[in-house]
């Protein structure tokens, strides 16, 4: 399905009936990855799933959104859907995006569970030898962003944050990967304690993007979480060890 949101198309997914679900992706990806997961949950529940913009089909934002302006955008897409309120299932960005909006005293939308899948949000403890290769690039980058050395190398400044990006940074377009750097950089830790809600965190054992330390100190520090980790499964354990991720989220939300 598509609609138009803010001047921009969105594309989503909307299956099922009963009460609300929303899902909200993980960087990059096309919510039809989650096909199966929202299929799932639609036996019992009416499940929107939204592309983020500048994700899937959806179109790219036209500045360079933070977590915040994506927190909008969600609540500007339940306003249009009518959804006052849900359960929020979301992996990896989408669960940063649950915590910023979780974390607003006015946050419009009443949410009763959560569900939360390889959760970024907690900035990663660098190692030495990470420290010296961030310092390096930072020296790269302040040399090439002078004028003079602009106009004698046009395109090396790209170059090297290329060179030095993850992988999702080399798969972005110019736009999300202003967008990226905006929002991988800002630490949420903080505001784990705000999530009160009921919540389900479900980790890969061998999950090398969001550690399973992660989701350890997120059940400490969210009053009322409780953590899965499922064996031989890394940051997609929804489609790695799909059997037993649906099993869990069924019992979490009463699917038979």
């Amino acid at each position: 399905m598509n609609m138009k949101l803010n001047d921009l198309n969105i594309n989503y997914i909307c299956e099922g009936s009963g009460e609300n679900v929303l899902l909200l992706q993980g960087w990059g990806t096309e919510i039809t990855l989650y096909s199966a997961v929202i299929s799932e949950i639609a036996k019992k529940y009416r499940v929107y799933a939204p592309d983020f913009p500048g994700f899937g089909k959806s179109d790219e934002p036209s500045d360079a959104w933070c977590v915040d302006d994506y927190a909008d955008f969600v609540c500007a897409f339940c306003r249009e859907m009518g959804i006052t309120k849900t359960i929020l299932v979301g992996h990896s960005f989408g669960c940063r995006v649950i915590i910023k909006l979780l974390s607003r005293e006015d946050c419009p939308i009443e949410v009763e569970k959560v569900i939360l899948t390889g959760a970024a949000g907690i900035k990663p403890v660098q190692s030495e030898a990470a420290k010296k290769k961030a310092s390096a690039y930072q020296r790269g980058k302040k040399i090439l962003s002078t004028p003079i050395m602009k106009k004698l190398f046009p395109n090396a400044l790209e170059k090297l944050r290329t060179k030095h990006g993850s992988a999702d940074y080399r798969a972005a377009s110019p736009m999300m990967r202003q967008v990226l750097v905006k929002t991988v950089n800002e630490d949420l830790s903080h505001l784990l304690p705000k999530v009160k809600q009921e919540t389900l965190l479900i980790f890969g054992r061998n999950d090398d993007a969001t550690p399973i330390t992660d989701g350890q100190r997120m059940e400490k520090e969210m009053p009322n979480a409780g953590l899965a980790v499922i064996e031989n499964a890394g940051h997609f354990a929804f489609i790695e060890q799909q059997y037993l991720f649906l099993r869990i989220v069924d019992s979490f939300l009463g699917i038979e």
